[in-house]
């Protein structure tokens, strides 16, 4: 194919399993007033693009095929539209794209959801960053931590919740982790304190290892995480969930999320950290768009420590 007029991008034509995703060729898109054409060096895939694929969000995000995917990128700039002044080419970008676009080759941008990548950023972590980065950062926030605080967070090992901690450890806090023993000693690199989530009698265990205080709760699992919280006795106003929707309004408790924290302005924050070394986002594994269908295959069993990314 021509590099100048060509492009590959992930395509699914109905809804399904990871087997209707397809690399396929298509025209490399050009970029219009406002925007940014953006050659794509890394793109994270998150747990949510499975359940629009699969149709389960399909009242609340509509899906017209073929569809494209993907919000997470990191790339170099190729081409500005009309009107965009603070980015040139070859600029190295980190961004987000709302199209559902950027597992592909090449994708375009509104260029008020870029910042550039500082140069001590790997590329993987980079292209990982905005979902789970900034959905950690409005949890994080809506949990209201303050030094001296005791944080509980769910899923602590997984790509939400291994940013959740250590921002909740930066806010000051003293931080438990709720994940499988495989990620204690991750966990624990961090000043997380690890539990086994399937540990007998969970919510005595985590008030022995809190002393009896526990200030906030925040679930990036779901699953029971809600009630467990409830049970701990922690407020529903310092409980935040980004899986239980029906446990929140049961309960209510917050839902602050993604749709929360979502600009270029956390990005860029977020970007900063990574530079200066108060943040990592881990990357459980790479893989190349040709093999996005086992990237998902891997992702859905719900057990990676951290971020799955594609590149080209």
């Amino acid at each position: 194919m021509e590099a100048t007029s060509r492009s590959r991008a992930v395509r699914f034509d109905q809804f399904g399993d990871v087997n209707v995703l397809n690399l396929v060729e298509v025209d490399r898109p050009v970029p219009e007033k406002g925007q940014v054409l953006v050659r794509v060096r890394a793109a994270g895939i998150n747990p949510g693009e499975s359940s629009i694929r699969e149709g389960k969000l399909a009242t609340k995000f509509p899906t017209s095929f073929p569809s494209g995917e993907g919000s997470d990128l990191a790339g170099t700039v190729e081409e500005v539209g009309k009107g965009v002044r603070h980015i040139k080419k070859s600029d190295e970008i980190i961004g987000f794209t709302d199209r559902r676009a950027s597992h592909a080759d090449y994708v375009i941008v509104d260029a008020d959801h870029l910042v550039p990548r500082p140069a001590n950023v790997p590329w993987e972590q980079a292209g990982a960053l905005f979902v789970v980065g900034t959905t950690a950062y409005a949890a994080v926030k809506a949990v209201g931590l303050k030094p001296g605080d005791t944080v509980v967070v769910s899923g602590a090992s997984g790509g939400v919740g291994s940013v959740a901690v250590q921002l909740a450890k930066n806010a000051g806090a003293t931080v438990i982790g709720l994940a499988g023993e495989d990620s204690h000693e991750w966990l624990s690199r961090y000043g997380v304190i690890p539990i086994d989530y399937e540990a007998e009698g969970l919510a005595d265990h985590i008030r022995n290892v809190a002393n009896g205080k526990i200030d906030a709760f925040i679930d990036t699992h779901g699953n029971g995480y809600v009630q467990l919280a409830i049970d701990l006795g922690v407020s529903p106003d310092r409980i935040d969930t980004i899986m239980d929707f029906e446990a929140a309004k049961k309960y209510g408790v917050k839902t602050d999320g993604n749709q929360k924290g979502a600009s270029a302005e956390v990005l860029a924050e977020l970007a900063e950290a990574i530079a200066t070394g108060r943040l990592e986002i881990p990357i459980a594994g790479v893989y190349h768009l040709a093999d996005v269908r086992e990237a998902y295959k891997e992702l859905e069993k719900r057990h990676t420590h951290g971020k799955i990314v594609l590149v080209p």
